[in-house]
């Protein structure tokens, strides 16, 4: 049986299903039908079901610092989720409000006994969830989770070894090697679900998906990431078709400058739940198994998604992750404060024509190459500016289509040199790491058009250029 207020489900308290719940299955980061354990629960123990996503702009521009592109992003995928729902007879129901106001009211006026959602990592929502839980108790729900976000339950991974998180990559997969393969992804939902267990479809204006113009928000660059599950799973099946390229996948040896991306860009959609991780985990072992010689981590593509659910098991039990102060793995630097140079580096005005046309791109379409991400996250901290890799975080989370807690302040820690790796010489040269994979410049003339008629002899040092040469190209520095 449920205990009202308490967290049930496959890695809590294990509990009997009968279809007697009226239940808000809450949408949070896992916007997608496929592998969703938690859903699949609602529906099999439940008489109706209302899809729900609490739409929280205090919570998700504060402490999720969401900007422009993101929140396009988010909005797609909300309307592509509430289109992929429809299809089977439901809808979604998006409402806007701080979360647990918004909760108690939908609770109350359609008489829930239960709620449902998958479990988060982040402290944030550790917090909602304790809220949510208490929330429960004092309402007498029955509350069930599971765990989709992540491959394993990080928890798990930690008490495996010892209490404590591996900080290292290669003690972390010796960690994975004594827990077995992740979890098989949820069964399909299907229409008949939805019959067997309806949603109560109220077409109100007031739980549509809002748009960008009802916040405001103004984003005039191209959609090249178009949010959404659909568009996730049709990316994933793009890449899929050629299994010689993903068995063959190795990191290293992808483009940073490329003016297509040499990686899936696939991680907006494991970011947001719009791809399960666990679905692209097992399709990629599926092809592997096929394959005499593959690549291995950490530099496969199984590799990448073993770094996320590394970086999501070390925040999930190291206090102030995202911060220097406290964060008792974090190396504590005299970083500089100089707000004139951040913001040359956050605007693309520090005059290094690579740094600045990899900054142009993030803020026009939310996606640069990792190794693009080395390059100025190396030059913001360690290799030139000397400025905190908190303030990197904070414009990256902003901008990033892919941001995630975990893995974004992971990263920086470890390009600063700040947790993880501590080789400080290693340093990506502004000028020579660009030039070495594309020595005519078409990635800076792509994004730096005051430089599109410049020599490839003088593009990543246009100050070398002579006077004439400045003044027939249409820029003098």
């Amino acid at each position: 049986m449920h205990v009202p207020g308490r967290m049930t489900g496959k890695h809590g308290e294990s509990g009997t299903s009968t279809k007697t719940h009226k239940t808000i299955h809450l949408f949070r980061k896992g916007l997608r039908l496929h592998d969703n354990p938690s859903l699949v629960w609602a529906l099999e123990s439940s008489r109706v079901v209302y899809p729900v996503y609490v739409l929280d702009r205090i919570f998700l521009e504060g402490a999720l610092r969401t900007g422009a592109l993101r929140w396009r992003f988010l909005l797609q995928s909300l309307e592509d989720l509430h289109i992929q729902l429809a299809v089977l007879g439901s809808r979604l129901y998006v409402v806007q409000g701080r979360f647990e106001a918004v909760l108690r009211h939908l609770i109350a006026k359609w008489g829930i006994t239960q709620l449902t959602f998958d479990v988060e990592v982040e402290p944030f929502y550790a917090r909602l969830d304790e809220d949510l839980g208490a929330m429960g108790k004092e309402l007498g729900l029955s509350i069930h989770t599971c765990v989709a976000h992540t491959l394993y339950n990080v928890s798990r991974i930690v008490e495996v070894n010892g209490g404590h998180p591996p900080l290292t990559y290669k003690k972390f997969l010796q960690v994975l090697s004594t827990m077995g393969e992740p979890d098989r992804p949820a069964r399909e939902i299907t229409a008949q679900d939805f019959l067997n267990c309806p949603t109560p479809v109220d077409a109100s204006e007031e739980f549509r998906v809002p748009s960008l113009e009802d916040f405001g928000i103004v984003v005039e660059s191209e959609v090249l990431w178009p949010g959404g599950e659909s568009h996730a799973l049709k990316r994933l099946e793009k890449h899929f078709e050629s299994q010689g390229w993903v068995a063959n996948f190795s990191k290293p040896r992808t483009i940073p400058n490329s003016l297509l991306p040499s990686t899936t860009g696939l991680s907006p959609y494991l970011s947001l739940g719009c791809l399960s991780v666990r679905t692209f985990y097992h399709r990629l072992s599926n092809i592997y198994a096929q394959s005499k010689n593959h690549s291995l981590p950490p530099v496969s593509l199984q590799g990448q998604v073993l770094w996320r659910e590394f970086f999501c098991t070390v925040a999930s039990a190291t206090p102030n992750f995202t911060c220097m102060a406290g964060n008792p793995i974090c190396l504590q630097i005299g970083w500089y404060e100089d707000t004139e140079a951040l913001k040359k580096w956050r605007t693309a005005q520090t005059g290094f024509p690579w740094i600045d046309a990899i900054m142009t791109q993030l803020q026009q379409e939310g996606w640069i190459h990792h190794l693009a991400r080395h390059a100025v996250a190396c030059f913001l901290t360690r290799g030139d500016l000397w400025i905190s890799w908190e303030e990197g975080m904070k414009v990256f989370e902003e901008y990033l289509l892919d941001a995630d807690y975990s893995v974004n302040a992971g990263n920086w820690m470890w390009l600063s040199a700040s947790a993880f790796f501590h080789q400080y010489t290693r340093i990506f040269c502004p000028v020579r790491f660009g030039r070495r994979t594309d020595p005519d410049g078409q990635y800076i003339r792509r994004y730096l058009k005051v430089l599109q008629n410049f020599p490839s002899r003088y593009i990543y040092e246009p100050w070398t250029a002579p006077l004439e040469v400045q003044v027939e190209a249409g820029c003098v520095i």
